[in-house]
């Protein structure tokens, strides 16, 4: 069974990750912009990623500007508006298609796992899934969906344990 971390995503510098850097821990995957009215939210993220990163917790954000165009063509503007406006600290990583014959295939994974009111398509900037220490999706949430809202979830995936064991790594 698939799994998030049988995907590579591109960091901002262009350089490859494994998503399997991040086995074991909760995850919370949202495709973001940093022009758009939901744009403030990056501080509720930010918020929920220091209460929370301590016990096992990652956000990690995709910059996406198929929603009118919301997001910096410049990668680093991007990573600039948001540490400056907001403090993020969490991982971003480089700008992708979320819909379409382009889309990053993680988020087409993420689409499969849980698909949205009436399609599996993301609406909207800020669509956000939950994915449980085993790498599976628990949760989407919409746009407005404020991460407050979520952190309930959080919680509750965070007092979960693995139900395998990691391989042995030296």
């Amino acid at each position: 069974m698939k799994t998030v971390y049988d995907y590579t995503v591109k960091k901002t510098n262009g350089d490859e990750q494994s998503l399997k850097n991040f086995e074991g821990k909760v995850l919370l995957i949202v495709n973001t912009a940093s022009k758009c009215g939901l744009t403030p939210q990056f501080k509720d993220l930010q918020e929920l990623y220091n209460k929370y990163k301590d016990q096992g917790f990652e956000i990690l954000g995709f910059p996406c500007s198929q929603f009118n165009n919301q997001e910096f063509d410049n990668i680093e503007e991007t990573t600039q508006f948001c540490q400056v406006n907001y403090g993020v600290t969490f991982p971003m990583f480089a700008k992708i298609d979320v819909n379409g014959e382009n889309a990053d295939p993680l988020f087409t994974y993420l689409k499969e796992q849980k698909g949205g009111v009436l399609s599996k398509d993301i609406k909207w900037n800020f669509t956000k899934f939950l994915v449980n220490r085993n790498g599976q999706v628990v949760e989407r949430y919409a746009p407005t969906t404020t991460p407050s809202k979520i952190e309930k979830d959080i919680i509750q995936q965070l007092s979960l344990q693995e139900t395998h064991h990691k391989p042995f790594h030296e």
